[in-house]
């Protein structure tokens, strides 16, 4: 975008470069390059010297961005990052609605994407042979009742293990790492039951190949599509406290495998990837009882929260909820577990004004395909691989071990006796 000429009357305050800049927290020729990829509007100061800038608008990006805020020991305590923002209740990959990719795309060509600007239509990612037979020996020596998250968690390590040149941080070959170890994690998963592998070169491959590691049941075209938009939507989500672990890995030069395995023992607790597992029980509970009212009460008089509804980032539904369920009211199977999830929702608006959250609208897909509760965080683990290598692809681009804040102590004063 262009300097405009300066009308005569302002009718908002204006701000110089430099001020800009410093309320920004950047230098000048940063706002400047606001300001060429539409970010901020400027105007031409009069006599045609430097430009000037809305005051509103520019504080409205510091809080969009975050203004970096030195700790007292130098350390970044706000990022600003490129590619998820969060705003009116809608949430944008590189500025474009995210839930309208999840519709047009599949989850390889929006990853690429994210990572490259380069949209690759029909892009299939791929698993070398040695690295994936390497994870599912690894994945393969597990006890019986490990959890999908463990599994993970060591194929991350044994693909780590097969790339010799994984310590090369250079965007070419960490995105070749990101292509060929998210296909590896999904095909290190067992297969459910007699289900076979999936077949084909068709987009969205990646799902297709997940499906039979969520379930026994054989999968149809309405379901995969919601399986497919889920991924995208899963992508990232802003800083959530997992992308926070992973570009922490990243300021200290990991490798993108130690990154991914940093992300993976955050989402793994029940409070972040995990909080679909609690709504996937109750929302089984109440097809199985025939209301979700008993189920509600039952959450309430015991003191529990209710899984699957609300999110501090939204005012009201979740979009990536919302996006889902549309996709699901085309799958016939879906129709009661739809159905329970709405009337949760209902029967707590009259306790609280909550709404639903992608919990519950993975919890809908996976009891409604007899999915088991865990299916949700397997999902999600899987889908912000993508998002975690593009906050590392961001991170290896800044000061190294920039992110390092100061603790406050608060144990006895020296100097103590020797114990």
């Amino acid at each position: 975008m262009t300097d405009q000429p300066e009308p005569g009357r302002q009718d908002a305050p204006r701000l110089t470069t430099r001020e800009a800049a410093e309320l920004l927290g950047v230098k000048p020729e940063t706002v400047y390059a606001y300001v060429s990829r539409g970010q901020l509007s400027s105007v031409r100061a009069a006599g045609g010297r430097g430009s000037t800038f809305d005051a509103e608008e520019v504080r409205a990006l510091a809080r969009r961005s975050g203004r970096r805020e030195p700790s007292p020991a130098g350390g970044d305590l706000v990022f600003r990052t490129g590619i998820t923002l969060i705003e009116e209740d809608r949430y944008y990959f590189r500025g474009v609605d995210a839930t309208e990719l999840a519709r047009r795309h599949s989850y390889e060509e929006v990853a690429e994407w994210l990572w490259t600007g380069e949209l690759r239509p029909g892009v299939r990612f791929e698993a070398p042979p040695e690295t994936l037979a390497a994870a599912r020996r690894t994945v393969g020596a597990l006890p019986a009742h490990s959890g999908s998250t463990d599994r993970l968690r060591v194929a991350v390590t044994a693909a780590a293990a097969t790339d010799p040149l994984r310590f090369d941080l250079s965007p070419e070959a960490v995105l070749s790492s990101a292509r060929s170890l998210i296909p590896t994690l999904v095909g290190a998963l067992p297969l459910v039951g007699d289900a076979p592998e999936a077949e084909g070169d068709s987009p969205g491959f990646l799902a297709r190949q997940l499906w039979p590691r969520l379930t026994a049941r054989p999968a149809d075209a309405p379901a995969l599509a919601v399986l497919g938009a889920a991924l995208v939507l899963l992508i990232d989500h802003d800083l959530a406290a997992s992308t926070l672990a992973a570009r922490v890995a990243a300021s200290a030069h990991a490798h993108p495998y130690a990154v991914v395995s940093a992300g993976l023992g955050v989402l793994e607790g029940p409070l972040h990837g995990a909080a679909s597992g609690p709504a996937h029980r109750m929302l089984q509970e109440a097809v199985d009882r025939g209301s979700a009212v008993p189920v509600v009460a039952d959450h309430l008089r015991t003191g529990r929260r209710v899984p699957g509804l609300g999110h501090r980032l939204y005012r009201g539904e979740d979009p990536r909820a919302r996006t889902l369920f549309a996709l699901l009211e085309d799958v016939p199977q879906a129709a009661g577990a739809l159905a329970a999830a709405r009337e949760v929702v209902a029967t707590t608006a009259r306790h609280a004004p909550l709404h639903a959250n992608i919990d519950l609208a993975l919890a809908v897909l996976s009891v409604a395909c007899g999915m088991a509760a865990e299916a949700g965080e397997t999902v999600f683990a899987v889908s912000r691989t993508a998002g975690w290598i593009a906050h590392a692809l961001e991170e290896y681009g800044e000061r190294p071990l920039r992110i390092r804040p100061s603790g406050q102590y608060t144990g006895p004063r020296p100097p103590q006796p020797t114990p």
